[in-house]
Parts: structure tokens; sequence; C-alpha cells
């Protein structure tokens, strides 16, 4: 140790200035929440039997929007109806997931995701 406490050299650490590091953290955590910022603004759409049942949700996961076609409507098969709406509204958060995967896995922090 230095005389005035601290490590010897100053704030270098294998020859990485502690300061650099800092910022560069600080200019990565900034760009993250820029790109989540973005992500949860889009709209991510999914369709399902044959564009019967069509769902919109947004990039924070929040249904927005489910149209359901009058012709798939049949209250003998409510199962029907029922499959195509989870299956639709499964495929647009997928499709949520996988832009965040996208966007965010380029950070490549261990934990993250």
């Amino acid at each position: 140790m230095s005389k005035r406490g601290g490590f010897p050299g100053g704030a270098n650490f294998g020859g990485m200035n502690i300061n650099k590091l800092m910022k560069e953290a600080k200019k990565m955590q900034a760009d993250m929440e820029k790109s989540q910022e973005e992500l949860q603004a889009k709209d991510f759409e999914a369709t399902a039997g044959g564009g019967a049942i069509s769902v919109k949700v947004s990039g924070a996961k929040e249904i927005k929007e489910i149209k359901i076609q009058k012709d798939v409507v049949d209250p003998d098969d409510v199962e029907m109806l029922e499959d195509l709406i989870l299956t639709c509204v499964n495929d647009a958060l997928r499709k949520v997931d996988i832009a965040q995967s996208e966007s965010l896995g380029k950070y490549n922090i261990p934990g993250l995701m």
C-alpha cells in the first residue's frame, strides 16, 4: 500500500484505468436503458387460425389489442377459440422475447438474461 492509502500506482489495475472503465460502464448502462425504452415502445403482432385471431402486444408485454373475426366465434366450440387466442398471445409474446434478446444480447453481461 502506498502512504496515502489505496492501491500502489493510483487507479490503474493491470493497465486498466478505473475511471475509464467506470465511464464505459455508465455509457453501456445508458445504451441498455435506451434499448429497453425503444423496445417497450414497439408493438408486436401475431395471428392464428389463418388470420381469424390477431393480437397486438407492446414491448413491455402488455396486451394492447385482440381482434376476433365473427365467423370464428362458434358457441358450440368455445375450446377452439380459446386455443387460437392462447396460441396467438403466446406467439406475440415470443416475438417480444426474441426482439429483447436481439436488442439486449449484444451487451453480453453474464446473469443479465
